[in-house]
């Protein structure tokens, strides 16, 4: 069973919550980095904690979750072992992985739809690395674990 971490802020709240409980019921083992409520909080805080459990192999791979899901995406990626790629369509999704090898799919709560999120989540899981062109460009940017 694949372990995934998610985290959002308060914009993504509701929509991480449909997400846990459709990826437990699709098999995932979820780890819930927060928040527990809606209420409002920073999405550093919550970026942080899933960023570092990427890092560190405590889980296979991130969702994080914002309003536009730039400030979250920005917070991941100031890990150095993080590679997080804001999706907001399938196509972009599987390009992440197949192309940059993304550890983390970036989601824009406030401009998608939870339907939306599965088809963008289930091209996520569905892609694998390409490498061969794509590994030189990926080794050009720093990382400290891949």
């Amino acid at each position: 069973m694949k372990k995934i971490g998610i985290a959002s802020d308060h914009a993504g709240y509701e929509m991480k919550e449909f997400l846990v409980g459709y990826l437990g019921a699709m098999g995932y083992e979820v780890l819930d980095f927060g928040p527990g409520s809606p209420e409002r909080v920073d999405y550093p805080d919550y970026a942080h904690p899933l960023a570092e459990a990427v890092e560190q192999g405590e889980v296979a791979c991130g969702i994080g979750l914002c309003g536009s899901g730039e400030g979250m995406a920005i917070a991941l990626n100031k890990h150095q072992g993080v590679r997080a790629g804001l999706c907001w369509e399938p196509e972009v999704a599987s390009l992440i992985r197949r192309h940059n090898d993304a550890n983390v799919v970036v989601l824009p709560a406030r401009f998608i739809t939870n339907d939306e999120a599965v088809a963008i989540l289930d091209a996520y899981f569905s892609a694998e690395f390409e490498g061969g062109r794509h590994e030189a460009r990926i080794a050009k940017i720093p990382v400290a674990c891949r």
